[in-house]
């Protein structure tokens, strides 16, 4: 897709953060935009580089910061995103021509926490989502209406079909022989498919 319907993704990918994130690729297909998240295409480039490529084809961008935190005693904490956030922030203040039109939002999962870490946000709307994928979906479907002007359907409704979805995925899963672990490490951009076909599917069914 274009510049205009690319939304790039930053975010943890820890099992435990999964269901925020399908939810979000979930919303970004339902409401006709295409999710970039940085996965590994090719192994000859480095992982900075291939981020940065979906920055700049991204009109629009989701930044969660949730993970800025150690897990184990004695570790660092993770600043992968918080970093990729200063690239998109830069892209956007720097850039040429359509890169002065990207749009972001930030996320984190509990309010003012941000502000210990990145003190330079202060001022900057960041959008709360206490881990709840419900609440993350409502997050990113308001911010999109406020963006566009344009009739959206309901964080509610969106969510009862991602469940809707969830159920039928597994059902379609079975029918294709997907084991556990094909499912848990299918690439994004194909379970992307999964949805608009699903999505298409459905609309055809309630047509008949």
């Amino acid at each position: 897709m274009a510049f205009e319907n690319n939304i790039f993704i930053n975010c943890p990918f820890d099992k435990e953060y999964k269901p925020i994130l399908k939810a979000l690729i979930f919303t970004s297909v339902y409401l006709d935009y295409n999710p970039l998240v940085a996965e590994t295409y090719n192994s000859a480039d480095s992982r900075v580089l291939a981020i940065q490529k979906l920055i700049s084809k991204a009109k629009y961008s989701i930044h969660d910061l949730s993970r800025m935190e150690s897990t184990k005693k004695n570790q660092l904490a993770r600043f992968n995103m918080p970093f990729e956030l200063g690239l998109d922030i830069g892209c956007k203040r720097f850039g040429d021509g359509k890169m002065k039109e990207k749009y972001l939002l930030i996320l984190d999962k509990i309010k003012f926490r941000y502000q210990k870490s990145i003190s330079d946000l202060a001022g900057n709307d960041i959008e709360i989502h206490h881990d709840d994928p419900q609440v993350a979906i409502r997050k990113f479907r308001n911010w999109i209406r406020k963006i566009t002007g344009a009739k959206t359907d309901s964080a509610n409704k969106i969510w009862r079909l991602y469940n809707e979805f969830n159920g039928d995925f597994y059902i379609l899963a079975r029918s294709e022989e997907l084991s556990a672990m094909d499912i848990e490490e299918m690439p994004w951009d194909e379970f992307c498919v999964y949805i608009a076909e699903w999505l298409q599917g459905r609309q055809q069914f309630h047509q008949n």
